[in-house]
């Protein structure tokens, strides 16, 4: 098999790795259910969200297994801690176990350390199997994340029943067991591939932003309460699987045409043998013309490899160009992470401690489809994550680049605004807000991926990633922890219980302003690496000059 067909089958295994990679968000799915069962109180149900996001504070350890040891063993050890961490909370949930509130806090948190080592692997195979376009394999494949809410939600739906108890038990059993199956199917097709040199993929990546935006399409129309009930739940699954098949086709139709052509290449050499045995003199007259050829065709072939190695200069002058490949050491002390890591608080964390809540939120307000609620944060979230990768291959190819801090502080005034629309009483700004957050924060998350191997190197980058991550548990406990303390406070039941708009009010006004302090700050990041990118246009203009 070509090393081509190879690297197509590893962005296929990491799409399906991301796609079941995201069991944290379905934590709002049955927060509610889960808050009922173990009789806990708003605070600390917030401490079991804060619990999932504390498990990336480990997350470096990912970071330097995937340099020790090889792709498939982290793999493996990613799922199974995935597997532990919420299949004994499943267990405990079906009365099978007896596991104290300090037992479950803590698997929670290994449950949340297991998706860094999927993350980590899935990053690592895309940069290196795709060192000419690693950003636009990253964005895509990482846009998939945003979809794990909705895959989940779907399984459900078509083979549980509607028991919020039973539902609860569901998503634990599903986020224990499906990452390890998927894992073991895809660990042969996710890993390093022998690149050589670049060549151009500009079809297969077309051909995959197609599937993957009709994959988008699909998902947000099926999330809508209007359309999603004329489809029976088990027809939502299956669409959703189908989808998920469709990335097989790429590497398949590569197989295809390898065959083909070698197919043709072995025609070639019967119908050449042939002429030879029939007819010396023909044979003599061929050799000649054969020699000319070679003539011919190496004078062809130094124009072609002088224009190619242009092209090939230019795909690689689309890549940023960093200032220096940076460890952890120097990272912690240039002004540069301080402002990214707050720039990245401000905006995407606080996106994520909003989807976390989103159960409570949603029944606070007499919401009744969180589920629904939850799917359409993650179809939007999925054409988020996809967005930037789309944008970072229209700009390789018409010889431009873009400055991410800038994008990133395009994408939290919107997500600002969505924090002080959801003070609106009515369902539609609870709607529209969830949907803003979801495609923002998941634009942020792809972005920043791309961003710290431009402003920090990729050598570094399963560590220096990792670090920058380390703001999502902490603002995770701060700012998950700020709205327990106002929800309890409008409580008026005697278990503490808040119904209202009122509930969320307050904290929604933090939320926004904190918001637009993080634009201001991402504005400043801008302004700061605005040099770096103007070289890195001028290295496009010479490159393609």
């Amino acid at each position: 098999m070509s090393s081509r067909t190879l690297q197509w089958l590893s962005l296929v295994g990491i799409i399906w790795l991301q796609s079941i990679n995201g069991t944290n968000s379905n934590f709002p799915a049955y927060s509610s259910q889960l808050k009922n069962l173990l009789s806990i109180s708003q605070v600390q149900l917030n401490n079991l969200a804060f619990a999932s996001d504390a498990g990336k504070l480990l997350g470096w350890l990912s970071g330097i297994a995937v340099v020790y040891l090889p792709l498939w063993l982290v793999l493996i050890i990613g799922s199974s801690l995935g597997l532990l961490g919420y299949g004994l909370q499943y267990l405990f949930l079906s009365n099978q176990i007896s596991l104290s509130y300090g037992h479950i806090f803590v698997l929670t948190v290994v449950a949340g350390n297991s998706i860094c080592w999927i993350n980590t692997v899935c990053y690592v195979v895309a940069i290196r199997n795709f060192p000419s376009d690693h950003q636009v394999a990253v964005g895509l494949t990482t846009s998939y994340l945003g979809l794990s809410a909705k895959i989940y939600t779907d399984t459900v739906n078509a083979a549980f029943s509607y028991s919020p108890v039973e539902r609860a038990k569901a998503y634990l059993l599903l986020s224990s067991i499906l990452p390890v199956i998927v894992s073991v199917i895809a660990a042969p097709l996710a890993r390093e591939v022998e690149v050589g040199r670049p060549r151009n993929m500009g079809v297969g990546f077309i051909a995959m932003f197609v599937i993957t935006m009709a994959t988008g399409v699909y998902s947000v129309i099926s999330s809508l309460a209007s359309i999603s009930g004329k489809l029976s739940p088990l027809g939502h699954a299956i669409g959703t699987g189908v989808f998920l098949l469709a990335p097989l086709a790429i590497p398949v139709a590569e197989k295809i045409i390898e065959i083909v052509r070698k197919c043709n290449v072995n025609i070639e050499k019967k119908v050449y043998h042939f002429t030879i045995e029939d007819n010396i003199e023909g044979a003599e007259r061929m050799e000649i013309e054969v020699k000319d050829k070679r003539g011919e065709v190496a004078g062809e072939g130094a124009e072609t490899m002088e224009i190619s190695g242009v092209k090939e200069s230019g795909d690689q002058g689309g890549d940023v160009h960093v200032i220096e490949e940076i460890g952890v050491k120097v990272l912690l002390k240039r002004l540069e992470f301080w402002l990214y890591f707050f720039v990245y608080f401000f905006g995407a964390t606080l996106g994520l401690v909003f989807l976390n809540n989103l159960g409570q939120i949603a029944e606070s307000r007499g919401y009744s489809g969180t589920s629904s609620l939850v799917s359409l944060s993650s179809s939007f979230g999925f054409f988020g994550r996809l967005m930037p990768s789309l944008v970072d291959y229209y700009f390789s190819r018409t010889k431009r680049t873009i400055s991410r801090p800038a994008s990133i502080a395009a994408l939290m005034a919107p997500t600002a605004g969505a924090f002080f629309l959801l003070v609106s009483k009515t369902n539609l700004s609870l709607q529209v807000s969830t949907a803003i957050i979801g495609v923002c924060c998941g634009a942020i998350t792809s972005v920043a991926v791309s961003t710290t191997t431009e402003l920090f190197g990729t050598k570094n980058f399963s560590v220096n990633h990792n670090v920058v991550v380390v703001n999502i548990p902490i603002g995770s406990f701060l700012f998950g922890y700020l709205a327990a303390i106002l929800y309890s406070k409008e409580g008026k039941g005697d278990n503490g219980k808040c119904m209202g708009v009122e509930c969320y009010r307050n904290t929604f006004i933090i939320w926004g302003s904190l918001c637009f302090l993080g634009t201001f700050l991402a504005l400043i990041l801008y302004a700061r690496t605005r040099k770096l990118y103007l070289q890195n246009l001028k290295v496009l203009n010479v490159n393609f000059a």
